[in-house]
């Protein structure tokens, strides 16, 4: 290989001016390597988008163990039925205490209490507590969950009851 053919060699390699490829070249006596060296020592070789390489082991802490991951999503996708039932348990707790049970006769509020001590009465005393809300809406008072979650659904269907109760009402006194 000539002189012109090894400065050209260098130039791309190293992506030096080729007075700088010939300079190398010239310290190294003709040696492509050791002109390779010799410009990395001057630090004339490095430039934007050349990476460099190493066998010296660095730890990587950007990356995540992928068997770690994979067992911690598995273990998720995986819960028992009991978790499921406690997971369940604790959304109802939040939706419970976060919101309020409403008795309103006449657009006047007379109760206002956590969903969960409505929950809790009824399930002491499902047959007395059903008979009095029945009671109270034939006593003209209307029920309604409210609290920063939507119980639209749950709102409507009260609704509905009491206005069936109006027509029951209405059809009695037609009687």
């Amino acid at each position: 290989m000539d002189e012109f053919e090894k400065v050209e060699k260098l130039r791309q390699r190293a992506n030096v001016t080729y007075e700088e490829a010939k300079e190398a070249l010239k310290q190294s006596e003709g040696d492509l390597l050791d002109a390779m060296i010799y410009l990395e020592g001057q630090g004339k070789t490095g430039s934007k988008g050349q990476t460099s390489r190493s066998t010296v082991y660095e730890e990587q802490t950007a990356y995540v163990d992928v068997r770690d991951a994979v067992e911690s999503n598995k273990n998720k996708s995986e819960r028992t039925i009991g978790q499921k039932i406690k997971y369940l348990c604790h959304l109802i707790w939040l939706k419970c205490k976060n919101n309020k049970f409403v008795v309103e006769r006449k657009n006047e509020k007379i109760v206002s209490l956590p969903v969960w001590v409505l929950i809790l009465a009824l399930i002491v005393s499902f047959w007395t507590v059903g008979i009095v809300l029945i009671v109270g809406l034939f006593l003209d008072c209307r029920y309604e969950i409210v609290g920063p979650d939507s119980f639209n659904v749950v709102n409507n269907t009260l609704d509905k009851a009491g206005e069936v109760v109006d027509k029951v009402k209405d059809e009695f006194d037609k009687l």
